[in-house]
């Protein structure tokens, strides 16, 4: 059986990043991924799509340095998002000039809050009053909606945070080219420099003692190394996918105080970007939309404007994504045309017959992620350590939901988080 220094588990972003990392120190590094592919919770998808289309993460949230520097590196393209916000609200499409309502009274109750509680705890105390619903409305919808958090459990800290950051409020980007370019840079890299990557290498086992493990997959194949780093999405680290001897029960009760939120995304691609020649009832122009915010079902919904592609991308999240997980594909569709049917006073007859070709990333369904991506709850930090703390020098865990940072969530967390526990094992 062939020895490595290193097994990593997982070929999503933060463990390829470890494994790029430590193959450039001359380590002796196996990547082991259960997918038929790399990527994880990122997977662009190149066919039957007019352009390389991004079923999981799609944007750079801001000035990242991890992230840019990295496109750089790989001499990778990415473009600035534009367009407008819109909102459809009392059977109403209008301009939206913030992503939530009530902007400034929040920050002001935000700022001067001393003390941790829950997002849905701050609205029940600070906004309780029938003159606050749209506030409640907006927050809530922003939380459940960007972060893919259940209110009743998000920090009001972390999310207070996050409004506060600078990153997160600067230019967005999109890479031209979609995330699985710097991908395959960073798989390129780790193969160029006597590295190994496996597809189809589900792990079900891990035998370790001290300077020693032994990696069991679904298929009996074992693996042994010096040491083992665990990227498995916090889902599957929550309810045990992966089975320890002996146990190291601290770091997966240490995942339970951890949020993770549930996201399904839709794809829907046109014959023609008809919103374009949408007008509302003041006649204003819809043609720039970048944005679009509803009380539809499928409430979110986004385009690749500058970009002349017909796709309209949908975005349900947080508690809301957790009712439909279970629902078919067909459904989730027919749900899609029928929110967008509403909106845009089309038929959902109309819709299908202009609908082109379309894919569904049912995050919260997908067996190897159990969820879309990590928010912080009142335990969170305290777990954070606890997890990011090595066992015996031995096991090592990374991923988005691990690093400390308003980017949590984020492919920049994702690989800030290979970054550093690649340092640690140096």
């Amino acid at each position: 059986m062939e020895q490595y220094d290193v097994i990593v588990i997982g070929a999503g972003a933060s463990g390829l990043m470890a494994a790029r990392e430590l193959t450039k120190e001359g380590q002796k590094v196996l990547v082991l991924e259960a997918r038929d592919r790399i990527g994880g919770r990122i997977h662009t998808i190149n066919n039957d799509f007019s352009k390389p289309t991004e079923a999981g993460a799609e944007f750079v949230h801001g000035n990242l340095p991890v992230t840019l520097g990295l496109l750089k590196e790989g001499n990778i393209a990415y473009t600035t998002t534009e367009g407008e916000n819109w909102q459809f609200k009392n059977n109403r499409l209008t301009n939206a000039e913030s992503f939530m309502q009530g902007w400034e009274i929040v920050m002001e109750r935000l700022k001067k809050l001393e003390q941790d509680t829950t997002v849905k705890e701050f609205l029940d105390t600070h906004f309780s009053g029938d003159e606050y619903s749209n506030i409640r409305k907006s927050l809530t919808g922003f939380v459940e909606g960007y972060d893919a958090a259940d209110v009743s459990k998000a920090s009001i800290f972390a999310f207070r945070d996050e409004l506060i950051g600078d990153s997160e409020w600067e230019a967005q980007y999109r890479l031209v080219n979609g995330y699985g370019e710097l991908l395959n840079f960073l798989e390129k890299q780790i193969t160029e420099n006597g590295g190994t990557i496996r597809l189809f290498e589900e792990v079900k086992r891990i035998h370790w003692q001290s300077g020693k493990v032994e990696v069991v997959t679904s298929v009996w194949r074992a693996f042994k190394a010096a040491k083992i780093i665990v990227t498995i999405p916090l889902g599957l680290l929550r309810e045990g996918a992966i089975d320890f001897f002996p146990p190291i029960e601290q770091k997966i009760m240490a995942a339970q105080s951890i949020g993770y939120g549930n996201v399904i995304k839709i794809l829907l691609q046109f014959k023609e970007a008809f919103w374009k020649q949408h007008t509302t009832l003041n006649g204003a122009s819809m043609s720039k939309m970048g944005f679009l915010f509803s009380e539809a079902t499928i409430p979110t919904w986004w385009t690749q404007y500058p970009s002349e592609v017909p796709l309209l991308t949908g975005w349900l999240a947080g508690t809301k994504a957790e009712c439909f997980k279970d629902k078919s594909e067909s459904d989730l569709l027919k749900e899609a045309l029928h929110s967008l049917s509403v909106i845009f006073k089309l038929t959902e007859k109309e819709l299908k017959e202009k609908l082109d070709v379309y894919f569904i990333a049912n995050w919260s369904a997908d067996k190897y992620t159990k969820g879309a991506y990590a928010y912080t709850m009142l335990k969170t930090p305290e777990a954070r350590k606890i997890l990011n703390e090595p066992v015996d020098g031995t096991i090592f865990f990374a991923g988005e939901g691990l690093y400390e940072g308003a980017e949590m969530g984020t492919v920049e967390a994702a690989l800030a988080s290979g970054v550093k526990v690649a340092k640690l094992i140096r």
